[in-house]
């Protein structure tokens, strides 16, 4: 197996080696690339969106007039609209289904999703094209999270990450914290955190003659993360993959904290998710502050609209996404990754010059700058680099930067290991806690409007009983997925 492994490596390093050679060395004509090459069309597939789209696609416009002209290649991007809608059109794709289109040769794609394409046979390692320098240069984690086998192979490159971060409305925060006393400091912990928004909620409620109308303070955009990192910080892996096979780690203690410090507030009113995405509820003015990835800072507005004819311009504050206050400090490591599908020697070697390029850190700087997402390597990854590029950083996106930087630097980056039915297990998390929430809180306001004090419509909820049967639902939901 050690020799079949190190002739492929030497096979893929000849690969690469050969392109690279043959296209180097030839003069280049006003077509662009050398004359007794044949041309490279690379095709990827991705879900960026607009600011990311717009700085992803700036970079394969210099790629193209650059290092593709000398080296005849030409890459084209594609976004599919959502990672939703990717994730499906690549599955089409590689199932051959009938009016599915071409199989593109790289495609941005997530641990369980890459990992299903692996075991299709679908995904290149792109191992042999590094050199262990090479690879040392990366964030070990990014590397190691498309190794399904531990076997230091590589099925997805990274090429930008995210972590989670609070975003803030500061201007209406500072209004809250002026007449009560409330700090930054209180939203460091989760616990704190929740403490704030009851605070708010109470404070909010006291400015009306209607009892129990307060208004919430916080919500999140993942909840999967928040279970997932939660528990971590808890002391338990949620899902423990070896080999591929996934065992449910989730004690009833840990699972207790987790819903005390969501559902709890969330049914109670402190915290809120109504719109599509909780920068649409800050646009609203129905929270000030939300828990969601690095990326989605582009997305926070500049102004709440609490009518057609009512609003005002807010100022964005960054802190760290809060922890637990007794648990391990751990963060997100999200973001998805490029996947190489086999195809021919030289449209394989011809990706990896590509992503090669893209993540060298003055292209992954530019990309960070202009979308919100994190450089993958070491050197870049660094505030002087990113301070140093030339690029023009405004005020919000040089905070979120450090703020992203500073987590990763400071914290144990966490992603679960890919598994069969890994995304489905993950949508139980996402929709198990918060859907029960929001339903509950229905019936809380509800029960309110027809004349019952709060603590009278809550009552039901607020039971061990309840909280007990949702355990037992969730870790039966989740141990179908178990190998």
């Amino acid at each position: 197996m050690m020799k079949r492994n190190w002739m492929h490596r030497l096979g893929a390093f000849a690969a690469a080696a050969a392109l690279v050679l043959s296209l180097a060395g030839c003069g280049a004509e006003q077509s662009g690339g050398p004359a007794d090459v044949e041309p490279v069309q690379l095709t990827v597939w991705t879900y960026y969106n607009g600011d990311q789209l717009e700085s992803f696609n700036r970079l394969v416009e210099e790629f193209n007039a650059t290092v593709g002209k000398e080296q005849n290649i030409t890459v084209e991007n594609c976004s599919q609209g959502n990672v939703n809608d990717l994730e499906a059109q690549v599955m089409d794709s590689a199932q051959g289904k009938v009016g599915a289109e071409e199989m593109p040769n790289i495609f941005m794609a997530y641990a369980d999703t890459a990992y299903a394409m692996d075991q299709m046979g679908e995904l290149v390692d792109l191992a042999p094209y590094f050199t262990d320098e090479e690879r040392a240069a990366y964030i070990g984690s990014y590397l190691t999270e498309g190794d399904f086998n531990d076997d230091g192979s590589i099925k997805i490159f990274p090429v930008a990450k995210s972590v989670e971060l609070l975003f803030l409305n500061d201007t209406d925060w500072q209004t809250f914290a002026d007449a009560t006393g409330a700090e930054y400091a209180d939203l460091e912990t989760i616990e704190g955190l929740v403490g704030a928004a009851e605070a708010y909620y109470n404070w909010t409620d006291a400015q009306t003659e209607t009892p129990d109308d307060g208004k919430a303070l916080f919500g999140r955009d993942a909840m999967a993360n928040y279970m997932l990192i939660g528990a971590k910080e808890l002391g338990d892996t949620l899902f423990d993959v070896k080999g591929g096979r996934m065992t449910v780690e989730l004690t009833e203690a840990t699972a207790r904290r987790l819903w005390d410090n969501y559902y709890l507030p969330y049914v109670k009113g402190w915290f809120s998710a109504s719109g599509r995405f909780r920068s649409d509820d800050i646009k609203i003015g129905n929270i000030l502050a939300y828990v969601g990835s690095s990326s989605s800072a582009t997305y926070f507005p500049s102004r709440v609209m609490l009518s057609d004819t009512e609003s005002h311009s807010i100022a964005l504050k960054v802190l760290p996404a809060p922890h637990f206050a007794d648990g391990e400090k751990f963060a997100v490591q999200q973001g998805a990754g490029m996947a190489v599908a086999k195809t021919t020697d030289a449209e394989e070697a011809a990706s990896v010059v590509f992503l090669k390029w893209l993540t060298q850190p003055e292209n992954n700087i530019a990309f960070a700058v202009g979308s919100g997402y994190l450089p993958v390597t070491h050197a870049a990854n660094e505030m002087d680099a990113i301070r140093s590029s030339g690029l023009i950083l405004t005020g919000n996106m040089e905070n979120i930067l450090t703020q992203a930087v500073d987590t990763v630097n400071s914290s144990e980056m966490y992603t679960p290991r890919a598994f069969e039915g890994g995304t489905k297990a993950r949508n139980t998390l996402t929709y198990s806690m918060s859907d029960l929430a929001e339903a509950d809180r229905a019936t809380v306001v509800a029960r309110i409007a027809a004349g019952e004090s709060a603590a009278d419509a809550e009552a039901e909820f607020m039971t061990d009983e309840y909280f007990e049967a949702w355990y037992q639902s969730l870790c039966d939901a989740l141990r179908q997925y178990e190998g």
